[in-house]
């Protein structure tokens, strides 16, 4: 999904938002002087944004060299080294913070899914995030929920239709939105969010290939899955927090979406040191 032009876009942004007219700390560092160093972890988690860490010193200076002691999706220990690194001084020091941003987000973001998942492993749910990202950063952060063993809902506007209520109130019914959305774009999944039975019964009748349950009840849930009996997929959405994820997965629908996976984001605690 992501690709290494994506990273490196990102990375440029992002050093050039660091960096501006130049690194004068960094400058106090003879320009000829090597370094070589670590990046550890404080704390356990899933890695993930290598590539994007490699980047950050590579576009500084292609001299840089980064040997990892472990891959995107790996579980990490506290006190383990992720990688040694060595190159100039300056560059060195100067991508330092860059490419701990992204390793920081990217490894919490799949360390925050990969928690979520281990909850449901007992279901056949799939864990989907949402559009609730760092503006900037969809790419990144949905690639690190894929490490961390949850999916991708939409990338974003434009590959698939999600029909809620106020594009089925402009519309004029949920029918109405459905084939409309046939219209368009044949090719593209519809999914209709609904806020009961009556409308989820309106969303199959309309062929629906996704049919979002919004702050279903658990027995409504329940109720949703006997009565679809996999004429579409069902995905549960509204309200889903650590205490309930377990109860709404036990309902035997398909999927949950859950806006934490990428909005409620702690860092992974890491650190780079120099030898």
């Amino acid at each position: 999904m992501i690709t290494a032009d994506d990273i490196a876009k990102l990375v440029a942004l992002a050093l050039s938002e660091d960096i501006g007219a130049g690194d004068v700390t960094a400058e106090l560092v003879g320009s000829d002087v090597q370094a070589s160093g670590s990046i550890v972890t404080r704390e356990s988690g899933i890695l993930c944004g290598t590539a994007f860490a490699a980047a950050a010193f590579q576009q500084i200076d292609p001299s840089c060299h980064l040997e990892w002691a472990a891959q995107d999706g790996d579980a990490l220990t506290a006190s383990s080294t992720l990688c040694t690194l060595s190159g100039p001084a300056r560059a060195l020091l100067t991508g330092e913070r860059t490419a701990l941003n992204f390793l920081q987000l990217l490894s919490g973001t799949a360390t925050t899914a990969s928690h979520y998942a281990a909850r449901v492993a007992h279901t056949r749910v799939k864990l989907l995030d949402t559009r609730k990202t760092l503006p900037g950063l969809r790419l990144a952060q949905k690639y690190a929920v894929t490490c961390g063993g949850c999916h991708n809902h939409r990338i974003g506007l434009f590959d698939a239709f999600l029909i809620k209520e106020n594009h089925i109130l402009a519309a004029g019914g949920i029918a109405e939105a459905v084939t409309a959305a046939r219209k368009v774009s044949p090719d593209k999944p519809v999914e209709v969010e609904v806020e009961n039975e009556h409308e989820l019964e309106q969303a199959l009748t309309a062929g629906a290939d996704r049919i979002m349950l919004d702050n279903f009840t658990l027995p409504a849930l329940r109720n949703a899955v006997a009565h679809t009996a996999g004429r579409a997929e069902l995905e549960a959405s509204g309200n889903v927090t650590n205490e309930t994820l377990v109860a709404i997965a036990e309902t035997g629908v398909d999927l949950i979406s859950i806006g934490a996976l990428t909005k409620h984001v702690k860092a992974l605690d890491l650190s780079m040191r120099i030898d």
